[in-house]
């Protein structure tokens, strides 16, 4: 069948299902399966005292790397870091910490803290029914905290935030960010006065929800959501979408106490040199996905350059206000090369058949805006990356907090992999492999703890912290592809033939031990079932809504 035969045959597919919720007045939701309870034996622990023995500790501060350290984990916490001895040396018995219930040989590991992924969703009915794959892929990734933005409807979230705590299920932990008016009981419909905002944040605090994240809302709405989530304890964080950036850009929601950023939609907004708004082309509908990521990369050359005194006071403002990027490049990275991403190595094995539907060109699928990608298009984004890098960079550079987040399930980028994609763009953007670990790791857990008013309990591999760790048997400065789940191809000077070495070993999440490639064999066996069986029933709750990107 020709493509435009599928994308036919798609869109008669997409009414069809529509159709009784049109005629009913309201569209159903997607639909997402909660993740089952953990078998038996999936994943060991926590112990009573694992050690693991003779590693090379990577701690996520910054420091460079240490070893052989053994680490004692207690239930699941660090107990102990002990160095005991030195590279290519015996390592005497007596130096060592005692009394294991469990050990691992450690030696030639590199050990890390557990990975902070700061923007995630979790799928859906459309590209991923099962969210039991989606943690799975975290997870096999050294993935050990999540922050859903969101994740799925927020209830949903929550009662998934409680069962990962309580480790009933195989999924990182998760921090609950809420979008504006949502959540099950919540009577006050759309949030559109700074009144029913103040009312909405005090309601859904008491839900629980960890923090916001806020969108396009009107100025005054905004001042009183970020006042309101601040005098809570609650974090902030916005993907300041075009819709809004005419009133509303990056520097602006900064002074009004925003704590964080995502993508880049209003920075490049807040340096524009001769314009107040983004020139658009006058055909430009927002609307069409095409216009929209094809026309934001052309605000590449329209700002103030790189060293001007106008890109160094939005960097200085940005740094006091204490303001934290968490870039997301990973999910943009389609756009200045759709081949490479479109045909990258792990969609055969781990990419279900749905999934791969959502990416292709689509009208009807939030992302899929290759209706006609050019040549020129990708030009444009390529000299974007490399102006937003610059500034990424400046911002680390000054003291500024960089975390990583992913924003998978769109833009051919698969959980898991796409999160070990952004450390990779990192440091192309001029991060050294220790500054791209902290990221990933402290500064993330900071991200997530520092607006409640918390000590961070992860992203350091220190005594009293959550025995969150990831443990790979490649050095990850080295090459971080050798975190990738499909691992980094290496020539074998013995056999003379290339080979794929690394991938993540073991993931250690609140004291418990995945194998990490037990993880990936799960989902390469969900996805080899989808292709071969009919297509999967609705699930338990609805999705989380398309985002804007």
């Amino acid at each position: 069948m020709s493509c435009r035969g599928l994308h036919i045959g798609r869109v008669i597919l997409f009414v069809l299902a529509l159709l009784p919720g049109v005629l009913a007045g309201t569209a159903p939701a997607q639909t997402i399966r909660s993740a089952p309870d953990r078998p038996a034996g999936e994943g060991e622990g926590p112990y009573e005292r694992l050690i693991l023995r003779g590693v090379t500790l990577i701690d996520g501060t910054g420091a460079p790397a240490q070893g052989p350290v053994d680490i004692v984990i207690a239930r699941n916490r660090i107990l102990e870091v002990r160095s005991v001895g030195y590279p290519n040396l015996p390592i005497r018995p007596d130096a060592r910490p005692g009394g294991a219930t469990k050990e691992i040989d450690g030696a030639g590991m590199y050990v890390m803290p557990g990975f902070v992924d700061c923007h995630v969703h979790a799928g859906g009915g459309r590209k991923a029914p099962d969210v039991e794959y989606v943690y799975k892929l975290w997870l096999a990734h050294g993935v050990t905290t999540v922050r859903g933005v969101p994740a799925g409807p927020l209830d949903w979230t929550l009662r998934e935030r409680a069962r990962s705590a309580r480790n009933e299920i195989t999924a990182p932990r998760i921090v609950v960010y809420a979008r504006p008016g949502t959540g099950d009981g919540w009577l006050g419909g759309p949030v559109t006065t700074p009144e029913k905002a103040r009312e909405w944040v005090t309601w859904v605090a008491a839900k629980g929800a960890d923090g916001l994240k806020l969108f396009a809302e009107d100025p005054e709405v905004m001042r009183a959501l970020i006042t309101r989530a601040r005098e809570l304890k609650l974090g902030t964080t916005a993907h300041l979408a075009q819709t809004g950036l005419a009133r509303m850009n990056l520097r602006d929601a900064a002074r009004l106490g925003l704590h964080g950023a995502e993508h880049f939609y209003g920075l490049f907004d807040s340096l524009l040199a001769d314009h107040s708004v983004q020139p658009y082309p006058p055909d430009y509908n927002y609307n069409d996905e095409a216009h929209r990521f094809a026309q934001v990369a052309r605000l590449w050359n329209q700002i103030h350059p790189r060293g001007s005194k106008e890109w160094n006071d939005l960097l200085d403002e940005l740094l006091a206000r204490k303001v934290t990027l968490d870039p997301t490049m990973t999910i943009y990275a389609a756009s200045r090369d759709v081949m490479r991403a479109r045909n990258a190595d792990w969609h055969a094995t781990y990419t279900l058949p749905t999934l791969m539907e959502f990416f292709q060109p689509s009208r009807d699928a939030h992302g899929s805006y290759w209706f006609d990608w050019t040549t020129a298009d990708e030009v444009a984004w390529r000299n974007f990356y490399r102006v937003w890098m610059s500034f990424v960079n400046d911002y680390k550079n000054r003291g500024g907090r960089v975390t990583t987040g992913s924003d998978s399930g769109y833009i051919y980028k698969l959980y898991g992999f796409g999160f070990i994609e952004e450390l990779e763009l990192l440091q192309e953007a001029g991060f050294d492999p220790l500054e791209v670990i902290r990221a990933a790791t402290l500064h993330g857990a900071e991200s997530l703890a520092e607006p409640r008013g918390q000590a961070i309990e992860y992203g350091v591999v220190r005594p009293g912290m959550l025995a969150d760790l990831v443990v790979v048997d490649q050095n990850p400065l080295q090459n971080l592809k050798v975190l990738y789940g499909t691992g980094a191809v290496r020539l074998n000077d013995r056999t003379g033939q290339p080979e794929r070495v690394g991938g993540v070993k073991y993931t250690i999440k609140d004291g418990i031990v995945y194998d990490a490639r037990k993880l990936l064999a799960d989902v390469a066996a969900m996805v080899s079932r989808a292709k071969a069986g009919p297509a999967p029933t609705a699930g338990a709750a609805g999705d989380e809504p398309d985002e804007a990107h």
